[in-house]
């Protein structure tokens, strides 16, 4: 018997019998041989009915963008699946010609199924007794990429891109209803803001920052024509990884596809055929380890962007879904991080502690009324790598074999995270003094200050007990005498100070470090600072709790901004995909967050105490002859007020300063052993960073000045003068005298 060719409708009633062209009849696509074949189409067209025929399109993964507060300067980004969308316009012609060519020829002429494609590739697979040939045409390629980047669960994953007949059906019919509501110009967009280019490279944009570190748009042909090769096997013909014949020929492959469509002369494709391959890698920065080597110091303020991030309601119920909008939102984040001023921060704390120090010497600075933090130094390298780093400071933990975490880490030294801080000092005084104006205490409130004082609060057997009472020293005879306001906060009196909180009680000196945002991270500070406790935390006064320099300069910035608390803030805009503001609840995420929490005339007139610790002096009182801090006001010459802290034995060392624009806090401490003593040569290093990285900070702009307080705060014994830092200017050691049993004394 003689073998005759199939005809036409012999060879298509097998497709049909299999469902595979059942899809196109029903969709009234013209293809008379379906009709021929006769046998099968019902059972083929119910099953394809069944399908959904609109696709839900859920928006791909895209990448957040971090940038400084001038919305240029790139930081960092965040991604899964490195990509960014692209407008065809924005694209180099080439490329979207290469993607046609390589992918589906008949791309222009089809209906979003290509009969002719699925004939063709079912008798080869039929002859190959295997998948030796394809039949999805860029609209259907485009639907799996949907599927697959809108899939809830694995298993929907698995079903948008499993090699079955069921996913190439639901494909068809999705692929011709897409047709039938976008143009081939929006589809191909799509497309190429979705495929898979390899090296973590989805879209276009990618892949062209990624192999040629260029926009789309200034593609050239041989490297559209590579990048359009990529598509159909990324890791097989990755030119970065092999030896570049095969991604040479796909390439080339792809040329003479564009040839044979008329797209391209054949002097191009000769000449684009016979150029070499050129790469020119780059590896988009991810996450905040990978901020540049050059910049690696904004490490630190990425690190307390994204913790901040992980805690805002606006970007998901919990933190991991926080993550993931952070991670696939395709935001634009503009933060609040000054470049120059971060370069001043940097410089002034290097110049007093180099990075392998195990001092870890640092500063933040923050723009009062805002919260908007400017700068975060420290002599740090941000880094996950500690194969160099130095010895662990703690005996313990170095006998377990660890290292130091000096001079490379990615702890939080400046905050943020779940690092507790360091003991502060005498910067606390700062709200024990405005709890006493709180309470109607005028600013000249005086009492003869001892060298020891035999405090209210009991304590624990120690070099600063009397019996069962809590006696804190002075650290000099010098401060012994009649003390106010001005002068004990000036020279830092420890005996003024634990009278003065006796006068208005600790808690209320704890509760004011509350409303200025302190917040307590170690089990002993948490204990004391409830209610049946905080009343006789006497030791709170001179520093004992743990605080961060994050919180520490906007305690300050509250003050500068005349009592107007602002939470710190490291953004200044985020916006979504569709360019507008992030919101939660109707309200801007990155808008400010702000509320009056002290009343304006008592943050005037702490302020006009507070420019006595700098050799400023005050406005409205005498300041007692000399200062801790007359440094500060002689490298700015301008209007400054602060407060310096070390704790007991010098073992961290601060100073917190101010202007009406700007505010910092400067600390020298070892993190890896809060009992490690920085000693008292370091004991001044934060006032000169401080200075003068404020100097440089606000080099130009006008030199405010404070507004000074009057009325009943200010009290009787007012001078008016104020300036008489001239009756002999010192520096002192302003240490608080405690032991640790102090922080846990308690009150009668």
């Amino acid at each position: 018997m003689t073998n005759r060719p199939l005809s036409a409708a012999g060879r298509i009633a097998p497709l049909i019998r299999a469902g595979l062209i059942a899809g196109v009849v029903v969709a009234g696509l013209a293809y008379p041989l379906a009709a021929m074949a006769g046998f099968g189409i019902k059972a083929g067209s119910d099953a394809l009915q069944s399908l959904p025929e609109e696709l839900s399109v859920v928006p791909s993964a895209q990448t957040t963008y971090v940038y400084a507060n001038d919305g240029k300067t790139l930081l960092t980004t965040f991604y899964e699946e490195h990509r960014k969308p692209t407008e065809l316009a924005d694209m180099s012609p080439y490329i979207t010609q290469a993607i046609v060519a390589s992918e589906d020829t008949r791309f222009y002429e089809h209906h979003g199924v290509d009969p002719k494609g699925v004939a063709r590739a079912f008798v080869a697979n039929q002859q190959a007794g295997g998948v030796s040939q394809g039949a999805s045409t860029l609209t259907m390629q485009y639907v799996r990429m949907a599927l697959r980047d809108g899939a809830k669960t694995p298993k929907e994953a698995l079903e948008a891109t499993e090699q079955t007949t069921a996913r190439k059906l639901r494909e068809m019919r999705l692929a011709i209803e897409v047709e039938k509501r976008h143009s081939k110009q929006e589809i191909l967009e799509r497309y190429l803001n979705s495929a898979y280019f390899g090296h973590r490279a989805y879209g276009v944009y990618a892949a062209s920052q990624v192999f040629f570190s260029k926009s789309p748009g200034k593609l050239t042909l041989t490297e559209a024509a590579l990048l359009a090769g990529l598509v159909k096997a990324p890791s097989a013909y990755d030119p970065a990884v092999h030896d570049q014949r095969a991604a040479t020929e796909r390439r080339n492959y792809v040329i003479d596809q564009m040839l044979k469509m008329g797209v391209i002369t054949t002097d191009q494709a000769t000449a684009a055929k016979k150029a070499k391959i050129v790469l020119k890698l780059s590896s988009p920065p991810n996450d905040c380890v990978s901020v540049s080597a050059k910049h690696n110091d904004w490490g630190f303020f990425c690190d307390y962007f994204r913790s901040w991030w992980l805690e805002q309601p606006a970007f998901g119920v919990d933190p991991a879904e926080r993550e993931e909008s952070l991670r696939r939102g395709g935001y634009k984040v503009v933060t609040t991080l000054d470049a120059r001023i971060q370069k001043s921060a940097m410089k002034n704390v290097l110049d007093k502690e180099e990075r392998k120090s195990k001092y870890a010497h640092g500063e933040v600075l923050i723009q009062p009324g805002t919260g908007q933090i400017k700068a975060m130094a420290v002599n740090r390298t941000y880094s996950l790598d500690q194969s160099g780093n130095g010895r662990h400071t703690d005996r313990a933990k170095r006998k377990d074999g660890l290292k130091g975490n000096y001079p490379n880490t990615v702890n939080p030294l400046l905050g943020g995270g779940d690092m507790a801080g360091y003991q502060a000092g005498s910067t606390f005084k700062i709200f024990t003094m405005l709890a006493a104006l709180e309470k109607g205490l005028p600013l000249s409130t005086s009492f003869n200050a001892p060298q020891q004082f035999r405090s209210k609060y009991f304590t624990s057997p120690g070099p600063s007990a009397c019996g069962k009472h809590w006696c804190p020293k002075n650290s000099s005879k010098s401060m012994s005498g009649r003390q106010t306001m001005w002068s004990g906060f000036g020279k830092s009196v420890n005996t003024y100070f634990v009278w003065l909180e006796q006068k208005v009680g600790s808690e209320k000196a704890v509760r004011m470090a509350e409303r200025l945002g302190l917040k307590w991270r170690t089990d002993i500070d948490r204990t004391m600072a409830t209610p049946d406790r905080a009343d006789g935390w006497g030791a709170f006064t001179l520093g004992v709790s743990d605080a961060t320099p994050v919180e520490m300069a906007n305690v300050f910035a509250t003050l500068a901004a005349q009592g107007k608390y602002c939470e710190p803030l490291p953004v200044r805009s985020i916006a979504g995909m569709d360019g507008k503001q992030a919101r939660y609840k109707g309200v801007e995420v990155a808008k400010p967050r702000c509320h009056q929490a002290v009343k304006r005339e008592v943050a005037l007139a702490a302020t006009d105490a507070a420019r006595c610790v700098t050799g400023y002096g005050a406005a409205k009182g005498e300041c007692g002859g000399w200062e801790t801090s007359p440094m500060v006001h002689a490298t700015m010459q301008r209007p400054v007020a602060g407060k310096s802290g070390t704790t007991d034995s010098n073992k961290t060392a601060w100073f917190c300063g101010f202007t009406p624009q700007l505010a910092a806090a400067g600390f020298v401490a070892d993190p890896d052993n809060p009992d490690n003593v920085v000693g008292s040569g370091r004991g001044t290093i934060s006032k000169f960073t401080v200075a003068e990285t404020l100097k440089e900070a606000l080099k130009g702009q006008p030199k405010a000045k404070f507004a000074a307080p009057s009325g009943k705060l200010v009290g009787s014994g007012r001078s008016g003068s104020g300036n008489d830092r001239r009756n002999g200017s010192r520096d002192s050691d302003d240490s608080d005298g405690s032991n640790g049993s102090n922080r846990r004394n308690r009150g009668r």
